[in-house]
């Protein structure tokens, strides 16, 4: 089980719990997380879970995948640290991961 945290456009976080395996796009849209649509269901084939992985958890997280950065180049103001977050998989490593979502999705 891990926290994660999401800060809307905002500023506005909220943390919620999930269990170890999941993606964090599955724990945005199972506690109505706003600002992360999950269009495809978490398949990687659209831009509409991207989130900024704060940059004290880059390194944990890890880089996009090949198919990951593909998709990410249809997503709304992508930066360095852009993730599609039905590609983040939970683990007790992530425990206290803070991603921010967006002004808007693509």
């Amino acid at each position: 089980m891990a926290k994660i945290t999401f800060v809307d456009h905002t500023g506005e976080s909220r943390t919620v719990d999930i269990e170890n395996g999941a993606t964090v796009m599955e724990a945005a849209i199972r506690n109505a997380i706003p600002g992360i649509e999950a269009e495809c269901g978490g398949a990687c084939a659209c831009a509409t879970c991207h989130v900024y992985v704060d940059e004290a958890w880059r390194e944990k997280v890890g880089p996009p995948t090949p198919m990951e950065e593909d998709m990410l180049d249809f997503g709304y103001d992508v930066r360095p640290n852009s993730r599609l977050s039905c590609q983040i998989k939970v683990s007790d490593e992530l425990d206290g991961l803070v991603v921010a979502t967006p002004e808007r999705q693509a």
